[in-house]
C-alpha cells in the first residue's frame, strides 16, 4: 500500500509539472516566470547574507529560508522546457542550450539544490547563526554548480 502511495505521488508531481508548463503557455511566459523565481531566490539569498554579515534576525532568516525552500520544491523546473533556451521574458534568457542536452547533470545539480534548500530551512528554524552561515554556503555551492554548467554570463 505504501509503495502505491509513493507511485501516485510521484506521478502527480510529474503531471503537475507538465500541467504547469501547459498552463503557462508560450516560451516567453515560461522564461518570464522562471526569471521571476530566480529574482525572488536572489532577493531571499541576499536577505540571509545581510543577516549573516550584520545583525542576525532569526525571524527574517527563517522567512527567507522558507521562501527558498518553497521555490525549490514548487515544480518550477517545469519552466525549463525545450525551446526556452532562447527568447525573452523580462529580459533575454541566460539559459545555455546545454541544459536541455545533459539530463544527468541537470538532475545532479537540481537534486543538490533541493537538498541544500531543504536543509537550510531546517537549520534556520534552529536559530544558530553559525550553522545557518555554514548551510548557506552549501546552498551557494549548489546554486553555483547549476549556474556554472547551465547559465550564460549576464549581459551588462
Amino acid at each position: 500500500m505504501k509503495f502505491n502511495k509513493i507511485v501516485v505521488a510521484t506521478l502527480a508531481i510529474g503531471l503537475s509539472g507538465a500541467a504547469l508548463a501547459q498552463t503557462i503557455g508560450k516560451p516567453e511566459d515560461q522564461i518570464r516566470w522562471r526569471q521571476s523565481v530566480m529574482q525572488t531566490l536572489g532577493w531571499s539569498m541576499g536577505r540571509i547574507k545581510t543577516n549573516i554579515e550584520g545583525t542576525y534576525n532569526k525571524d527574517q532568516v527563517i522567512q527567507a529560508a522558507n521562501t527558498i525552500q518553497a521555490l525549490a520544491n514548487s515544480g518550477s523546473g517545469a519552466l525549463f522546457q525545450p525551446g526556452t533556451d532562447t527568447g525573452k521574458g523580462w529580459r533575454d534568457t541566460n539559459v545555455k542550450p546545454e541544459l536541455f542536452k545533459n539530463a544527468a547533470k541537470l538532475k545532479e545539480v537540481g537534486t543538490a539544490y533541493n537538498k541544500e534548500a531543504n536543509e537550510l530551512a531546517k537549520v534556520a528554524a534552529g536559530g544558530d547563526a553559525a550553522a545557518v552561515k555554514a548551510q548557506f554556503g552549501n546552498l551557494g555551492k549548489a546554486c553555483k554548480g547549476c549556474h556554472d554548467e547551465f547559465r550564460k554570463e549576464e549581459k551588462k
